[in-house]
């Protein structure tokens, strides 16, 4: 029988060679300080290594010299290069811990070595996938990163109160109704695939109306868009679409249109705790609105949007509710 592939060598054979240097050596090759290496490291999710360990390899010695270089030019400071390498980092792990759930469905067992794949059928699919996944890796990356940049600078133009990372944008909630109730009543497989068929239709919807998810937190999604009538036919899709799609219980929708704070690639302020109120709020397969987003799709003849019953909201005072529907569907209570 195979022996169990073992962590170094996959290491190995994944990072493209193997370990070869202890902290300090990595520390003076690469020219880092290394105060600052072992922040980086950190940062970018790793444990610590012991100093007389051999962990590091030329790629990890070339990655160091690089962010060095960007900070002895004066591209980042100090603190900035570490955001970079915490951003970088959490949404990597994700990232690959994603990658290895999809190609363990593709691949046998990865504790069944063969002579044509000693380190597992999971390690060699991976090594073969690598260098078509890198140029896309890079790819989506730019077209992202472009995405968001002309998005910011948009945001910056269109207001005078807007700032670098304040701007005003609607924002949505969306999630699904009696979900404590559904896990109790499926296995978690069966509770996994409801919760992946939710989370890649809503994500369709959202990206389809021009909008962007910020983040799915299992049965619920958080997705921001420009414009209040973008976020409204998107929330609409929403409380239609994902009831078509997925064979779960209703969805209900909150939405918000006003300032908020961008930051490490998250939304946060009183127009995002708006929204996840509203959504607490709305009945199921319903949308609420705040009074903001109800002034801006006021003059819109395809949206009908009624006025619910004022509700307080702890930390927000009373909030005015307006649901909303499409002008040819029927009136009914929304909160």
């Amino acid at each position: 029988m195979p022996s169990r592939p073992d962590p170094t060598e996959i290491e190995s054979v994944l990072l493209g060679g193997e370990a070869r240097y202890t902290r300090e050596e990595a520390i003076r090759l690469s020219g880092a300080p290394g105060d600052f290496s072992k922040r980086v490291w950190r940062a970018l999710g790793f444990a610590t290594r012991g100093e007389d360990e051999i962990a590091f390899s030329d790629g990890d010695v070339e990655a160091l010299r690089i962010t060095a270089e960007l900070m002895k030019d004066g591209v980042l400071d100090e603190d900035a290069a570490i955001r970079l390498a915490r951003s970088m980092g959490q949404t990597m792990a994700r990232l690959a811990e994603w990658q290895t759930s999809i190609l363990s469905t593709l691949s046998h067992s990865p504790d069944k070595s063969t002579d044509e794949e000693p380190h597992g059928p999971l390690v060699g699919m991976a090594q073969g996938l690598m260098p078509g996944i890198e140029t896309l890796l890079l790819h989506i990356w730019r077209r992202q990163l472009a995405a968001s940049v002309a998005r910011r600078i948009a945001f910056v133009r269109s207001s005078e109160d807007a700032a670098p990372t304040y701007f005003p944008l609607a924002v949505g909630f969306a999630d699904l109704v009696s979900f404590t109730t559904l896990s109790r009543e499926l296995d978690e497989v069966e509770l996994a695939e409801v919760v992946e068929s939710f989370e890649s239709t809503a994500t369709d919807i959202v990206a389809s109306g021009g909008g962007r998810v910020v983040k799915t937190l299992g049965d619920e999604i958080l997705y921001v868009a420009n414009t209040a009538k973008q976020a409204a036919e998107i929330a609409l899709q929403l409380a239609d679409g994902v009831k078509t799609h997925v064979e779960v219980p209703d969805v209900r929708v909150g939405l918000a249109h006003g300032p908020v704070l961008a930051l490490l690639g998250d939304v946060f302020g009183t127009t995002v705790n708006r929204s996840s109120r509203l959504t607490s709020f709305a009945r199921p397969g319903t949308i609420l609105i705040d009074e903001a987003t109800a002034e801006l799709l006021s003059g819109d003849s395809s949206l009908q949007v009624v006025a619910a019953r004022a509700r307080h909201a702890h930390g927000l005072g009373q909030l005015q509710p307006y649901a909303l529907r499409r002008s040819f569907e029927p009136a009914g209570p929304a909160a």
